[in-house]
């Protein structure tokens, strides 16, 4: 079996960050996805399952929601717990979204309320979710991204 791309990438090397993990195409379709990379692999604990399960739903909620919602294919954790990916439309770059990631964070910490979707009837685990934990994690990544704008893989 071939390696697939993400294994290629020197997680040890690996800050947080806003990165272009691929681009597919078939046809005259183009779907970009982004790793929004939140804490440094292996080196900083992982995001606990009630805080990155929060992010997913505030998160998806705030891109379903925004100006660029059609671009949206996809916002989800990724099983390291170590950040999200963003699926869009387009062949984009980490500078095409690099406003709308520090608004969703921007929107994340600021909210207040319930939290969307964390119903019995709306989430297969509503209740596993940390609104206060989401809002650290959040705040911890909108910071270093925006100190350090890292856009491009480490090699």
């Amino acid at each position: 079996m071939e390696r697939i791309a993400s294994f290629s990438v020197n997680h040890l090397n690996l800050f947080p960050g806003l990165y272009v993990s691929r681009r597919d195409k078939k046809e005259n379709v183009v779907i970009t996805t982004f790793d929004m990379r939140m804490t440094a692999p292996n080196r900083e604990p992982v995001m606990d399952m009630p805080a990155l399960h929060t992010i997913e739903h505030m998160g998806a909620t705030y891109l379903r929601n925004c100006d660029r919602k059609d671009d949206i294919v996809y916002f989800g954790p990724m099983g390291c717990r170590t950040g999200c990916y963003i699926v869009m439309f387009g062949e984009l770059e980490s500078e095409d979204i690099y406003q709308m990631v520090v608004d969703m964070c921007d929107f994340i910490i600021g909210y207040e309320g319930e939290i969307p979707g964390a119903k019995p009837e709306e989430c297969g685990n509503y209740s596993e979710q940390n609104l206060n934990m989401a809002k650290f994690y959040i705040k911890k990544y909108r910071d270093e991204l925006v100190s350090n704008k890292r856009f491009i893989y480490p090699l």
